[in-house]
């Protein structure tokens, strides 16, 4: 008993030993989770914390850049960025409790509609908790009046904002374009090329095409804030850079006699190139539209599907996209018999009512013929059955292979090439494998293809751009261009650009002569008549049935001056009925008149 009692007094002593240790220790080891939390709070974590820090004091607002101009060759404006004034505010300066007054007060103020406010502001906190876009587009005068009630308007500014302009508003939009806002999807990727969130990017045509050129660097003031968001002074200011503007190759006053040519057009187009460079100087196309339309400040549902789900198809540039071509072709015809060798420049051929071919009877388009013609009578007179007779003789892949050497089936190289129809030459390895509807096997090259692609039906379809191209190799010798919409610094005649087609000089000049012909005394020799004053034309007059099952088209594709071609022009209505010379020849003489007076007045400005 006694040693037990001895045993609990050694045993208290030891532990009242321990005591300062173990309190040491407690000491040591939360001294020791402080220190480390320091550690990791201001070494290994330092640079994020200073970070945020910052972040809660300084606010950066962005300045937008000024988007470069586009301007026509001469330096006219054809789209141009004007200043806008926008009401927003800051959340985070408004209590729940203060919004409603304040609310009521700038909708008294401004005459602005408390639903569509009040709709705005819900939407905005929980997207944006620093600015929110109340009403777009004010007028001075409520610019004004918000200025002299500003101080009493606490969380609320006026902000000036940048919108893309078209003074002329559905001129050249197809090849103009249109910008937009960037989706929060876009923003993912181009927030890391330095765009904004609030950042527009060109969609289609030019805006799109020179994005790069056009839209600029944003820039920035650095504002110091206090903890309830006041701005206290100013750090520092980067200024936006300004996008380049961007003078294209359109001449203005070529591309307004374009457009009037389409007035009375319900669809078509209306190309004019210079055939030395490729430099496109009109490119028009009905229906059309105003790109004015994408830079509204709200826009309804509504509004958007008349646009865009429209029967007429506004938005699809037909300069640009495939039709059947019709006579038009007949010079590819003539080229692919010649280089042959089987239907030299000097050979004559009968021509028929209607030759037969597999199961069908192709007729000539007077129903009679024209008895014994050669390539520069026939394409005059626009024979069918004599270049029935050339294409069915040469074969399909001949055929195929003068098509490719005056740039059809393949985009033209022009900038805004992702809109672009490649267009359709029937050929045997195309029919093989399908013809872009059926099975492989089950849709072979028939008598009748060979036939209707001779003058261009059926399994032919090129677009307006593409038979520009082709006749520019006729207009100027021998070569392939690019066309394009802005020359930048690059030389345009290079072999890069423009290509050396293999032709054989009798060939070329067959096809030139015949051409001749057709505008001197043949289906074109109603310009002539009409416009006594132009300098010598040479052209091809065309109506095409419509693939589709529509009316037939109307074509007709002409450049001059003959000797020395500066200008070919392209004149499509779209199912139009009652032939090239009646609807198209009108159109491209308009473009045609435009141009001499342009070249009239620069000779007399010399």
């Amino acid at each position: 008993m006694k040693k037990t009692v001895q045993q609990d007094i050694n045993n208290r002593k030891i532990g009242l030993l321990n005591q300062p240790i173990v309190l040491f220790l407690l000491l040591l080891a939360a001294f020791g989770a402080m220190a480390g939390r320091l550690f990791w709070l201001q070494v290994l974590k330092g640079s994020f914390y200073r970070k945020l820090a910052d972040e809660n004091r300084i606010r950066l607002v962005s300045r937008p850049p000024i988007r470069g101009r586009l301007l026509d060759r001469n330096g006219k404006i054809l789209a141009d960025s004007k200043l806008t004034y926008a009401l927003s505010v800051q959340p985070r300066l408004i209590t729940e409790s203060r919004w409603p007054s304040l609310r009521d007060e700038l909708s008294d103020l401004l005459q602005l509609s408390k639903q569509s406010m009040d709709i705005h502001y819900l939407r905005g906190v929980l997207n944006d908790p620093f600015r929110i876009t109340l009403a777009r587009d004010l007028k001075p005068e409520q610019v004004l009046r918000f200025k002299e009630k500003e101080n009493s308007l606490k969380g609320a500014q006026v902000d000036v904002e940048l919108v893309r302009y078209y003074p002329h508003r559905t001129l050249a939009s197809h090849v103009l374009g249109y910008t937009q806002p960037i989706t929060q999807k876009e923003f993912k990727f181009l927030g890391k090329k330095g765009y904004e969130i609030s950042d527009r990017i060109g969609r289609t045509g030019v805006e799109a095409a020179y994005e790069e050129v056009l839209r600029g660097k944003w820039g920035g003031e650095m504002l110091e804030v206090d903890a309830a968001g006041n701005v206290q002074r100013s750090i520092g200011f980067k200024y936006p850079k300004a996008g380049k503007d961007l003078l294209l190759t359109i001449d203005l006053r070529l591309q307004l006699a374009a457009e009037k040519a389409l007035v009375d057009k319900s669809a078509g187009a209306v190309v004019a190139i210079d055939p030395r460079t490729g430099a496109i100087r009109a490119m028009a196309s009905r229906p059309t539209f105003d790109p004015n339309f994408f830079s509204k400040p709200f826009t309804t549902q509504k509004e958007y599907d008349q646009l865009f789900l429209s029967p007429l198809k506004p938005l699809f540039s037909r300069a640009i996209n495939a039709y059947d071509p019709g006579s038009t072709w007949k010079p590819v015809t003539a080229m692919a018999g010649m280089e042959s060798g089987k239907f030299p420049p000097d050979v004559r051929l009968k021509t028929a009512p209607c030759i037969k071919y597999g199961s069908h009877c192709f007729p000539e388009h007077n129903r009679k013929g024209y008895g014994w013609i050669g390539y520069k009578d026939a394409l005059r007179v626009s024979s069918n059955t004599f270049f029935y007779q050339v294409g069915v003789g040469v074969g399909a892949q001949a055929l195929y292979e003068a098509a490719t050497q005056l740039g059809f089936d393949a985009f033209t190289g022009i900038e805004i090439n992702y809109e672009e129809s490649k267009g359709i030459v029937g050929n045997l390895e195309w029919a093989a494998k399908g013809r872009g509807w059926g099975r492989p096997g089950q849709t072979p090259w028939i008598p009748e293809d060979i036939a209707s692609a001779s003058i261009g039906q059926a399994v032919v379809q090129i677009t307006p751009l593409q038979l520009a191209r082709a006749y520019a190799v006729f207009a100027n010798g021998g070569y392939l261009v690019t066309p394009h919409l802005a020359d930048l610094d690059i030389d345009w005649t290079s072999t890069k650009y423009r290509k050396k087609v293999d032709i054989k000089s009798s060939t070329l000049e067959t096809i030139r002569q015949g051409l001749r012909k057709v505008v001197e005394a043949g289906t074109a020799s109603s310009l002539t008549l009409s416009s006594p004053n132009l300098p010598p034309t040479a052209g091809k007059t065309g109506t095409a049935e419509d693939s589709t099952g529509g009316p037939d088209h109307a074509w007709f594709v002409c450049f001059a001056p003959y000797e020395s071609s500066e200008i070919v022009i392209v004149a499509f209505a779209q199912n139009t009925p009652g032939g090239g010379s009646v609807h198209a020849l009108p159109m491209a003489q308009k473009v045609l008149e435009a141009w001499r007076n342009n070249r009239s007045n620069k000779s007399l400005s010399l």
